[in-house]
């Protein structure tokens, strides 16, 4: 029996070392983060420490934990010959990681080169994340097919996360989490279905931060003559940064065979109760039968 959290971060010292040796957005500063039009982060150094984490994921009863790149930062929407040396960096890292910790691969979206995504991915990594952004309209998704033919070809899923958000200094703290990482999701998952499912058939998709509650306007979609995706068993969603009132909802809208446990721990989480109040066959599909049949297409 294998729990597995989907989504968690964690900057191994290759990846921080490489953004440290960088001067321009994004980079680091000792543990002080320097973003595109936003202001500095200050990063606590504890919330990376390996043995740490491993000793939360123990805590939390977790046999395997997915981590991905901090597709906010905007590594890979910078051009290949910047972006390389940051994702070299974090493969790297997390390549190394002990058990439990897995990972998903990441890509340069700005120059497509799916010869380097395929020996990512033949590092063992889970899949392939994508920022949202790059996967919000036709156009992004004629620009990523290459990835997603690659993903399709080895039966791998595909992990869609908010990406940058360039936000204005009166904005508080919460703006970015709150408006455009939601955005971006909705239209993210409005585009797959209208766009990614149709020249990608086989594609078994995963939306953080459940989609960003779109598949909760179904009902809207289907008055204006579309369909939802309920009945679609290769899309899901994660549950990062929400409680039972959302989750609940998401359930009733898609079922509970569509949502997986992601925690997006440091930044989140993992929630008290596995089920999210639903119960303990909830629990056992969030956390282990679900993303089984995600990342293995089986289950």
């Amino acid at each position: 029996m294998t729990n597995v959290d989907v989504h968690q971060h964690l900057w191994t010292p290759s990846l921080v070392t490489a953004l440290r040796a960088r001067r321009e957005p994004p980079f680091l500063d000792g543990w002080t983060l320097f973003l595109d039009g936003e202001p500095p982060f200050e990063i606590p150094p504890a919330d990376h420490d390996l043995a740490r984490r491993a000793e939360l994921a123990a805590a939390d009863g977790l046999d395997r934990v997915l981590v991905s790149l901090s597709a906010p930062i905007g590594v890979e929407w910078l051009p290949e010959a910047e972006a390389r040396p940051l994702l070299d960096a974090y493969h790297d890292g997390v390549a190394a990681l002990p058990e439990p910790f897995g990972g998903w691969a990441a890509a340069c979206v700005r120059d497509i080169d799916a010869d380097a995504t395929t020996k990512d991915l033949d590092r063992g990594f889970a899949g392939l994340q994508l920022p949202a952004n790059s996967l919000a309209d036709a156009a992004g998704y004629a620009r990523c097919a290459p990835l997603l033919d690659l993903l399709e070809e080895r039966d791998l899923p595909l992990f869609v996360h908010p990406g940058p958000a360039v936000g204005d200094s009166a904005d508080p703290a919460w703006w970015p989490a709150m408006v455009p990482y939601v955005q971006q999701m909705h239209a993210a998952w409005y585009a797959f279905r209208a766009f990614g499912r149709p020249r990608h058939p086989r594609l078994r998709v995963c939306f953080a931060l459940l989609a960003g509650l779109a598949p909760l306007h179904g009902e809207r979609m289907a008055a204006r003559g579309g369909q939802q995706l309920a009945d679609n068993p290769g899309v899901f969603v994660e549950t990062s940064s929400y409680g039972p009132t959302a989750v609940h909802a998401i359930v009733r809208a898609l079922g509970v065979n569509a949502v997986v446990q992601g925690s997006d721990r440091p930044y989140a989480e993992p929630p008290r109760y596995p089920g999210h109040g639903l119960g303990g066959a909830a629990a056992y599909a969030f956390r282990i039968a679900n993303p089984r049949r995600l990342l293995t297409g089986k289950g």
